[in-house]
């Protein structure tokens, strides 16, 4: 056994610059961007108000928690340590079932992309066939080694920030030649009370996944040191681009020309314009857009199932979700369960809705509620652990003292809370039952199998 390698078989593989392109490539998620940037010139107030208010102390929260207590399974460890077993089974279920009902949502994104791009006329029954096949062969990716698999992100990251680039720069020149597509006056920036808040908790939503890495905790060279850095390096590289990316967006687009599925697209073809030449590089960025949406859910399936199975390992799961790959030392359980789930989930709700917008806007509804769950928890598990265990080594500490990190993770929790509220109403107009309940009924249906999981897990 070598000296990178543990008694667990965990090969430490993860450097500073992976866990950077990790988060980067985790917390980057082209396929809400036009969503969030649907709500108009006032996105960038909002953005704004999110990264000072939520982004950065969430970020440093999870730096401090991430480099105190580095193990295997992130959220996982952290939540056990503060709260107990219960509690951390709970939330690992939350954190590890949403990414298996994201998926079909960003997979039916992904089957629209390639539509545009190539097959303008293709039927939402082949859009289904196809979020299928690519759920596993992200399933396949997650299973070979990380050593090998951890390139998917990194390159991931790479093509994300040179197509937001893209779209920044360009949406600028086009600005210049054209004149700007929507109104960016000081007024329209103001942050308005209207239903374009529908699209404010994609504003939260875009900015969460820098715990992701610490669910390889044990398969980091250096996460004392490392972690607090690529937060920090990734977190400003992060703000940046989705400002850049949102200000190209609404330069080049108008608001009723930006659609949920086809936003970059459209946003490339204003941009870039209409010759021969201009189609290629379209298509081309198109691709490496597909494939960030690809790098994106290896990215969260790495995480999240690593988390599963160490709760799995433990006994606060069932035991399938900790059975490892006996070479690459992958969680197979999990990732096979999390195909098996996304591709359910993706013939159910196919039959129900009318387009590919519908089926992308319930799906991503739906798993952005169950996602939003763990935050609720985390943040109490910061505060918890720093009164219950002051004396462990902290590599890195949350600015402030007590009052501070109280204020602070309140106010996280506030921003957290009207997410999961504004996914389900809009605010301004009444209440739109008919659209809710097959939301409400799926977190109620999510909640209670994790419910029926614990007890059985406890039984067992």
């Amino acid at each position: 056994m070598t000296a990178e390698t543990k008694s667990t078989g965990f090969k430490k593989v993860l450097r500073g610059l992976d866990m950077t392109l990790f988060s980067i490539c985790a917390i980057i998620v082209l396929d809400t961007l036009g969503a969030s940037a649907s709500i108009g010139a006032s996105t960038i107030t909002w953005y704004i108000i999110t990264l000072v208010l939520f982004f950065i102390p969430y970020g440093l929260i999870t730096a401090e928690l991430g480099s105190t207590y580095p193990e295997q399974g992130g959220i996982y460890v952290w939540v056990r340590r503060a709260f107990g077993e219960k509690w951390a089974a709970r939330t690992t279920w939350y954190y590890w079932i949403n990414v298996a009902l994201w998926m079909p949502s960003v997979y039916v994104l992904f089957a629209g992309v390639f539509s545009q791009l190539f097959f303008p006329d293709m039927s939402l029954s082949w859009i289904i066939v196809i979020g299928i096949v690519m759920t596993w062969v992200t399933v396949l990716v997650g299973i070979i080694t990380l050593e090998v698999g951890k390139w998917v992100p990194n390159l991931g990251a790479i093509l994300k920030a040179l197509i937001i680039l893209v779209l920044g720069i360009g949406g600028i020149v086009f600005a210049v030649r054209n004149g700007v597509a929507n109104d960016l006056s000081i007024k329209a920036l103001l942050p308005t009370w209207n239903v374009g808040l529908m699209f404010l908790p994609v504003i939260v939503y875009n900015f969460l996944g820098f715990e992701l890495m610490s669910g390889a905790g044990e398969e980091m060279k250096n996460p004392g040191r490392d972690i607090p850095k690529a937060i920090i390096t990734a977190g400003a590289l992060i703000a940046f681009f989705y400002l850049f990316a949102t200000v190209g967006m609404l330069l080049a687009l108008p608001l009723d020309q930006l659609g949920l599925v086809s936003g970059i697209v459209d946003t490339l073809k204003a941009i870039l314009g209409t010759s021969t030449f201009a189609s290629v590089v379209v298509t081309i960025l198109g691709i490496g857009a597909l494939y960030t949406f690809f790098a994106n859910m290896v990215t969260w399936t790495m995480g999240a199932n690593r988390t599963a199975a160490q709760a799995a390992e433990e006994g606060t799961l069932p035991a399938v979700f900790g059975k490892l790959h006996p070479v690459n030392k992958t969680p197979v359980g999990a990732y096979i369960i999390t195909g098996v789930v996304s591709t359910l989930v993706i013939i159910i709700y196919g039959f129900m809705a009318g387009s590919n917008e519908d089926l992308f806007w319930t799906l991503f509804a739906f798993s952005s509620i169950i996602f939003l769950l763990p935050y609720l928890i985390l943040f109490p598990a910061f505060l918890k652990l720093r009164s219950s265990d002051p004396g462990a080594k902290r590599p890195y500490r949350f600015p402030g003292g007590k009052v501070f990190a109280w204020i602070v993770s309140i106010i996280c929790m506030i921003f957290v809370l009207q997410a999961i509220i504004f996914f389900l109403w809009v605010p301004g107009t009444p209440m739109d039952w008919a659209y809710a309940t097959p939301i409400l009924l799926g977190v109620l249906v999510t909640l209670i199998i994790g419910e029926v999981l614990l007890l059985v897990t406890k039984k067992r």
